[in-house]
């Protein structure tokens, strides 16, 4: 198998793993307590981005709303690219589904943790991780944990 068979196929499981994640993060959202009912990052960092771009001027709520959900859609999908990318350099072949599973959960949380405590904070388009209540990190780890283990299983299927 080729690396480019490996980045597509982790684009495409990064695009399925990013359903469960989202479902994840929506019921989640539903038992976080009222003051910490804010946007998820998600939307939070497309509001931040479309401010400083100008572009919120020009747009709806429904449309910075959808467009969150693009953004978000496709950072899964791109992420999932990159970690196929790493598997053919790691591994140089398909894990097996534990392993898959394991590396997938791994990564996941990697993701989280380089973007919520690192990129984000640094390019200064969301607050570090560390600023937001308990809960609500919680609830991001274990959507990325629930990212990851899919990406990971998707993986090793297709």
């Amino acid at each position: 198998m080729s690396i480019y068979e490996f980045i597509v196929q982790g684009l495409l499981a990064g695009l399925i793993a990013t359903v469960p994640m989202s479902l994840f993060m929506w019921l989640g959202f539903i038992y976080l307590p009222r003051k910490e009912k804010y946007p998820l990052p998600p939307k939070e960092i497309t509001e931040e981005l479309a401010e400083d771009t100008g572009l919120a001027r020009h747009m709806s709520s429904g449309a910075i709303s959808w467009l969150s959900l693009l953004c978000h859609f496709s950072y899964g999908a791109v992420m999932g690219g990159l970690y196929g990318f790493i598997i053919f350099f790691v591994l140089g072949m398909r894990p097996s589904f534990e392993v898959g599973m394991l590396l997938g959960i791994t990564f996941g949380i990697m993701v989280w943790t380089i973007s919520y405590l690192l990129a984000l904070p640094i390019l200064n388009i969301l607050t570090p991780a560390t600023e937001h209540p308990a809960r609500r990190n919680i609830l991001m780890i274990f959507a990325h944990i629930v990212w990851g283990a899919i990406l990971g299983w998707v993986l090793v299927l297709i």
